[in-house]
């Protein structure tokens, strides 16, 4: 494979602090060099003016419903959205039929990858058996077969001690438990978010007060264990509040935030319409601006995109039948620089950080960096990049985003995986 030389565009490195205008040299599948006039003889040469050239990009909670349920996404599909969203690695949640719980089904998920996806694919293993929060699952044996972290996403485990002994094993094997927040006995037959939006179309509330009680029984069990705790899709102001107290009184939590929870509230949502419906639902204003806030004061370090793909058949149904999710790996780098970035809410940097170095420190990922020796996975996107984004155009199987039509200012330009393009916008 020839070496890659990008020239001209604005590197930016969160671990260091680099920013400069300068020419990165990618080879045998490593940064091998930062500066300027290098030799392009032989090379191939991306020109990125006006762009800025940062670590590649990790989305540390999708979903890619392989196996079981590659009628909506699959792992090569999947692969190619993040890879035309910006996103160089994915982690895999374990809600497939079977459910990743057990050593045969991550190395299956692995070796699929290394196939197919023209991204990186980091398996998450499931906490219990088959998802059912009763037994605990191989922890181990998914771990030595390359599970970065365990999860029940989509399902809550219910029972505290079970969850107790997740997190007592999962320090043991030094992964994170990666925590689906949300008490069902509170949440039963909701389908957006409890509040006045909610009571006014006649549909069942689903409590903030579902998320809250769960986050704070969690930091709980976290301090107990000692374990490293992982709030998924943080969607509420007061889990918000409880993970910035807990990270002020030094326990290792940490917290996501997805684009759609910092950018739509209940009430921007069209009634019935099911592309608005996930879980956590979109919730009212005062949350997205505390959200806003954790990702502002570091309470929250990480944005990820939940991508929750679904066929048109099963989500275009009545709002109370169609399931929860909404697809997000091709639109997270634009929502964030609209929303976060350009009104100077976020420095640009501390938004990368969001989506490099603050995943991979939360997984413990030898990724996210751009310094000579680092991994050759690079991400470059121009920030005031003006487009509009046609779901009927994914690379996703399925098309239940809220985005439709949306433009944007700012967006990918070029994904680069272990020193080679996997995909470039058309220009």
């Amino acid at each position: 494979m020839k070496p890659l030389l990008i020239r001209n565009g604005r590197v930016m490195e969160p671990s260091t602090g680099h920013d400069s205008v300068a020419d990165v040299l990618l080879e045998d599948g490593v940064v091998r060099a930062i500066g300027t006039h290098f030799d392009a003889t032989g090379a191939e040469v991306f020109d990125a003016h006006g762009m800025v050239v940062a670590p590649g990009f990790i989305d540390m909670h999708v979903h890619l419903r392989e196996p079981g349920f590659e009628h909506a996404e699959t792992i090569e599909t999947g692969g190619r959205a993040a890879a035309a969203g910006g996103f160089t690695s994915i982690c895999c949640m374990p809600n497939t039929a079977p459910v990743n719980d057990s050593a045969t089904v991550t190395r299956y998920i692995i070796e699929r990858a290394r196939q197919l996806s023209p991204v990186n694919v980091f398996p998450i293993g499931a906490i219990t058996k088959g998802s059912a929060g009763e037994e605990l699952a191989s922890i181990g044996a998914m771990r030595k077969a390359g599970a970065v972290a365990i999860s029940d996403d989509g399902r809550p485990v219910m029972n505290s001690r079970v969850m107790r002994r997740a997190m007592e094993l999962a320090n043991g094997w030094d992964i994170p438990v990666i925590d689906h927040c949300e008490d069902l006995n509170l949440s039963a037959g909701g389908d957006m978010h409890e509040g006045t939006t909610s009571v006014r179309r006649g549909l069942r509330g689903i409590p903030a007060a579902s998320e809250d009680v769960m986050v704070a029984r969690d930091i709980l069990l976290a301090e107990v264990t000692g374990a490293r705790l992982h709030i998924a899709h943080i969607s509420t102001s007061n889990a918000v509040a409880m993970v910035g107290l807990a990270r002020s009184r030094g326990l290792r939590v940490s917290a996501e935030a997805c684009p759609h929870h910092f950018v739509l509230a209940d009430e921007d949502s069209l009634p019935y319409d099911s592309n608005y419906k996930m879980k956590p639902p979109l919730r009212a204003k005062r949350d997205i601006q505390h959200v806003i806030d954790g990702l502002v004061n570091g309470s929250v370090e990480v944005i990820a995109t939940d991508h929750a793909p679904h066929a048109g058949s099963e989500k275009m149904q009545e709002f109370e039948r169609c399931p929860f999710g909404i697809t997000g790996l091709e639109t997270a780098i634009a929502l964030s620089l609209q929303v976060l970035v350009h009104p100077g809410k976020l420095p640009l940097m501390r938004m990368i950080e969001m989506f490099t170095t603050g995943p991979a420190r939360v997984l413990k990922l030898d990724r996210g960096r751009l310094a000579p020796g680092a991994c050759a996975d690079v991400t470059i996107f121009d920030p005031n990049l003006v487009w509009t984004y046609d779901v009927n155009k994914t690379h996703s199987k399925s098309k239940n985003s809220p985005f439709h039509n949306q433009e944007f200012r700012g967006g990918p330009v070029a994904t680069i995986v272990n020193g080679r393009i996997v995909h470039q916008r058309e220009r």
